[in-house]
């Protein structure tokens, strides 16, 4: 037997099968070079001895190795390395005082890595949370959509609906959803102005990468979110911020740099503007139309929480009032049901949305149709409006708790406006607390919140932070509260 089979052990306990153990043991000795094109291997019988397994294992080993073009054999004469192999030469894992990377860990090519790709991802798993603005899953219809789910998998013709389907998304959704929008929104839409995708992020990278040539300037707010930055800086485009104020984007900054520059699109939140809440004033909202107009840029309108709106009826997104087809209107079920389930839909022109959905079509062949269809089946009985209505009254009230406590509680080390629509607070703390290490103190006494950098940008240098609601009942609201006031007060 050659002396490199006395280096290897098999594991017995191990869920991987023997034989594939060995084989890959083999095959890692022959891309090493330890064993080289045309070596001899041990007899079955012998190898089995050695290892102390069945002699049936070494020879399923050798078959799929046969197989696969590693090893040829000789009738009578053994089994061998393929002849046709190149020679590789034994790997040495140190030259020097070098150490060679572990290939499954460091690739052997170089690639580069932008650095706006570099964003913390963040999964809270304390038990209290004032967090981005997320929805309560509490409360989100999971046996209405479990039934619904069900019943798509279980009736019909299961070739059409567990096949390929439409690249632009379920057409059922999107004609259930086509009717919602114009009554909610008043839209004048049907279903081919639709583009059901995996949520808004998805929506606003496919418009980025298909609608933006390196270099093309895009305006959007400050502060704003950086999921949309990151898209702006992954297709090459040069971002320009303007402030916004407690009326939205300063609609006439964008103007004055429309009169000089050339700019291809501008990124709003015209309802509940993230990160700030506020809302884009009726007066800015006809002036931003008339300049898209009058300079031919694309609005990308991001209404990510339209249905929670608790003063009056909400104003009605810019995408109703588009004479000119220059607005894509994004937006998702993210906060109507549960992050975890990744529908969303952007809303355009016929030929734009069509262009976007053979993009789509490369990234991602088609979204989840049998959620989908059943999310369009909630639509259709009403279900997820009746689940809206509810949701709208509860979010209300832990809204008006948070901003009671915050204002008896905490009014010496923080200010806020109470927000008309959302799921968060915006609110801005004395200059003398640090955030960070308030954020890590509440996390050690477990209460997430975020310590507000990720709103950090040059025209907004706010000690402030988000402070979500919705996602927390009143009693998790009071202890979240009683938290923060005892290390403020401390």
């Amino acid at each position: 037997m050659q002396a490199v089979f006395l280096t290897i052990s098999i594991s017995k306990n191990s869920l991987q099968p023997v034989y594939l153990q060995l084989a890959e043991i083999i095959t890692s000795l022959i891309k090493n070079g330890n064993l080289r094109a045309g070596d001899r291997l041990p007899s079955t019988r012998q190898l089995a001895q050695f290892l102390e397994v069945h002699r049936k294992t070494v020879v399923r080993a050798y078959d799929d190795l046969l197989a696969q073009g590693w090893l040829e054999s000789e009738t009578g004469n053994g089994t061998f390395v393929a002849r046709n192999l190149p020679q590789a030469k034994p790997k040495q894992l140190i030259t020097g005082n070098q150490v060679i990377p572990d290939p499954v860990k460091v690739a052997g090519f170089v690639f580069e890595q932008p650095e706006h790709l570099n964003r913390h991802l963040n999964i809270s798993t304390s038990t209290y949370h004032l967090d981005d603005g997320f929805p309560d899953t509490r409360l989100a219809p999971l046996h209405d959509l479990s039934r619904a789910y069900r019943t798509q998998l279980l009736t019909g013709n299961p070739y059409k609906k567990m096949g390929y389907a439409d690249t632009q998304g379920s057409l059922a959704l999107r004609e259930q959803l086509s009717t919602h929008l114009n009554i909610t929104r008043a839209l004048n839409i049907t279903a081919d102005n639709i583009l059901i995708t995996r949520g808004s992020v998805m929506g606003l990278y496919l418009a980025c990468t298909s609608l933006l040539k390196r270099g093309d300037r895009v305006v959007a707010g400050s502060p704003g979110w950086l999921g949309a930055d990151t898209n702006f800086a992954q297709a090459g485009a040069d971002l320009i911020k303007i402030p916004v104020d407690e009326f939205g984007i300063r609609v006439a900054e964008l103007e004055q740099i429309c009169s000089k520059k050339t700019v291809r699109l501008v990124y709003v939140t015209s309802h509940h503007h993230y990160p700030t809440t506020v809302s884009l004033r009726a007066d800015r909202r006809i002036q931003l139309l008339r300049l898209s107009e009058k300079y031919g840029f694309i609005i990308f309108e991001d209404d990510y929480d339209y249905d929670f709106h608790y003063l009056n009826k909400p104003l009605l997104p810019l995408a109703s009032a588009d004479q000119q087809g220059t607005v894509l209107y994004c937006g998702s079920f993210t906060k109507t049901i549960s992050p975890a389930f990744r529908v969303g839909y952007l809303v355009g022109p016929v030929n734009v949305i069509q262009h976007l959905a053979k993009l789509r079509r490369i990234v991602d062949r088609q979204g989840d149709e049998m959620l989908e269809n059943a999310i369009a089946e909630l639509l259709q009985d009403g279900i997820i409006q009746r689940h809206l209505r509810k949701s709208l009254r509860i979010y209300r009230q832990r809204r008006d708790m948070l901003c009671d406590l915050l204002r008896t509680e905490l009014n010496d080390y923080l200010q806020f406006e109470v927000p008309d629509g959302g799921m968060s607070v915006w609110t801005c703390f004395d200059q003398k607390i640090n955030l960070e290490k308030l954020a890590l103190e509440a996390k050690k006494k477990d209460l997430y919140f975020s310590d507000g950098r990720i709103h950090h940008t040059p025209l907004n240098q706010q000690n402030a932070t988000r402070l979500g609601f919705a996602s927390s009942s009143i009693i998790e609201l009071e202890q979240s509260t009683n938290i923060l006031a005892g290390l403020l007060k401390k």
